[in-house]
């Protein structure tokens, strides 16, 4: 079966199917609704053929279907027919949770997104738990508006960082993972990873995609088992 794999994001949509290795993108942006996006979506996707679909959401997403819009993007996701749209089975995720599934490797695992937002899943004993943590409060503020993209914009990178330690130390005392992994476009611009973390390489949210169709969606797949067939589907699309 070949899916197409959707990463939504708040200055870009990614998208890479079934057989292929480099992902093709377009620019997203905060007034960007969900119809425009389907027509983005069809018109960078040209040439693949795909009979089912994965979309990473950034936002909450209940019985695959969004509860609320999203934060940075513009309105009409959330009586939006996916399906209809695109012709297809289309299963939808919350976004950070689609990159966990990529990274994960057993245990007990928080992933967090440094990206436009702050993206947040956990993954425990193969169950994934999407988590909202980044408008919880924190100093005057909030998460997001501390370690996402306006708290970089607006404190810099050297502030940034600190504020990212800060809040990783935070949920390490509060959730106990047993390892943490950091995603997201920002991700680079630490120095150093604060302890307990790795950095999430960007194909896992495709790998996480494609995971949601494997063995008819089973979480039971082993993870790193995934992470070995994408590697191979990579290798043999060279």
């Amino acid at each position: 079966m070949q899916v197409l794999v959707v990463d939504v994001g708040g200055n870009h949509i990614k998208i890479l199917v079934t057989g292929q290795e480099a992902p093709r993108k377009f620019a997203s942006g905060p007034s960007m609704t969900a119809e425009e996006m389907a027509s983005g979506v069809l018109t960078a996707a040209e040439g693949w053929k795909f009979d089912a679909m994965s979309i990473g959401y950034p936002g909450v997403v209940l019985h695959g279907k969004p509860l609320s819009e999203p934060h940075n993007l513009g309105p009409g996701w959330v009586r939006f027919d996916f399906e209809a749209a695109f012709g297809c089975p289309v299963k939808l995720i919350n976004d950070a949770a689609m990159q966990a599934l990529g990274s994960y490797e057993g245990g007990k695992m928080l992933f967090l997104g440094l990206g436009t937002g702050l993206g947040s899943a956990m993954i425990v004993d193969g169950i994934v738990e999407p988590m909202e943590l980044a408008h919880l409060p924190y100093r005057k503020s909030t998460y997001e508006n501390y370690v996402g993209i306006r708290g970089l914009k607006r404190v810099g990178e050297r502030k940034w960082r600190h504020y990212v330690e800060d809040v990783v130390a935070g949920l390490i005392v509060a959730l106990k993972p047993d390892y943490v992994v950091l995603g997201g476009g920002n991700v680079h611009k630490l120095k150093q990873l604060p302890p307990s973390c790795r950095v999430g390489e960007n194909t896992n949210a495709f790998a996480g995609g494609f995971r949601l169709w494997d063995e008819a969606g089973e979480q039971k797949t082993q993870p790193t088992t995934l992470i070995r067939r994408y590697r191979k589907l990579k290798e043999a699309s060279s």
